[in-house]
Formats: C-alpha cells, sequence, structure tokens
C-alpha cells in the first residue's frame, strides 16, 4: 500500500476570505470555488488545501509542515504579514519550530524537516 501526500480540509467562516489570505501572505495560488462559495481550494508546489465554510461554531484545525529552510520560511511569511503567533524556537521534543494562525484560528507548526 503507498499513500501520497494528504490534502487536508480547513473549516472557515468564508472561503474566499480564506482563499485570498492564503494567497496573500502565505504565498498559495487559489484553484477553484465551487459557485455555492462554501468549498475552495488554493495550492503551493504540490501543496493543497481545502477550504469548507463553517456556520457557527467549529473547532480549527492543526496543521505540522517539514520546511527545508526554517529560517528562510520564517522571515518569508514574516515579509509577508502572515499571523505568527510564536517565533522560531528549539522546544525541548528536540525541533525548532514556529507557529502561525490563519484567520479562522487554524493553526500550522512550521518545523525543519
Amino acid at each position: 500500500m503507498e499513500f501520497n501526500q494528504p490534502v487536508p480540509e480547513l473549516p472557515v467562516s468564508d472561503v474566499e476570505k480564506a482563499q485570498d489570505y492564503y494567497q496573500r501572505r502565505l504565498g498559495f495560488k487559489i484553484e477553484w470555488i465551487y459557485p455555492s462559495k462554501e468549498v475552495g481550494a488554493v495550492s503551493n508546489g504540490d501543496t493543497a488545501i481545502f477550504f469548507r465554510k463553517r456556520e457557527g461554531a467549529f473547532e480549527p484545525a492543526v496543521n505540522w509542515v517539514y520546511c527545508g529552510d526554517l529560517d528562510q520560511s520564517y522571515n518569508d511569511l514574516t515579509g509577508s504579514g502572515a499571523n505568527i503567533v510564536e517565533g522560531i524556537e528549539d522546544k525541548p521534543w528536540g525541533i525548532r519550530q514556529f507557529t502561525v494562525r490563519d484567520l479562522d484560528g487554524n493553526i500550522f507548526y512550521f518545523h525543519q524537516g
């Protein structure tokens, strides 16, 4: 059995706003959005993310992103205005990481892979 890279589907309050944020702040390309504007996607290289509109309260998703150059990724995202909620730190469990939160509270832990 062989698996390819999974595609996360993140809960968001507004798919178009999420796509815009990921494009302007995180370097993604907008791929598509359903006419109902309830589901859409963005991509960056081999990475794709789907968004699904949620009504009311929802639990944000947690995502782990491996980076080849953590410092460069941090600098790029800082320069783009991404919402970095924790700067680069050496963690007690042996990895170096920083944390980004999107408009809907979804968390991305970036770390050296």
